[in-house]
C-alpha cells in the first residue's frame, strides 16, 4: 500500500496542497499545512514528519497535492 509522507518542517505554509486535495490536507495554526488526522497513521512525536497510509483511490488527489508543492515536502512512497 503507498504511503502518504510529509516533511513539515520543509513546508512554507503557501496552502496549495490544502487547495487541491482539501479531503486530505489542511493548514495548521502554526501556518504549515498538515495531513488531515483520519489520514496520518504515523506522527513523529515533534509533529515534524507526518505518514499515512494511501488506499488506490487516494492516490491521484495526494499527487495533485506533491505536484503543486513548491518545497517538494510531501512525497508518496510505493
Amino acid at each position: 500500500m503507498p504511503k502518504l509522507i510529509q516533511e513539515r518542517w520543509k513546508c512554507i505554509g503557501c496552502g496549495a496542497c490544502a487547495a487541491v486535495a482539501g479531503d486530505f490536507w489542511e493548514m495548521a495554526d502554526d501556518s504549515k499545512s498538515r495531513m488531515k488526522i483520519k489520514h496520518a497513521t504515523k506522527k513523529t512525536k515533534d509533529g515534524e514528519l507526518d505518514e499515512g497510509e494511501l488506499k488506490a483511490n487516494e492516490v491521484a488527489p495526494n499527487q495533485e497535492a506533491v505536484n503543486v508543492c513548491p518545497v517538494t515536502c510531501i512525497k508518496i512512497q510505493k
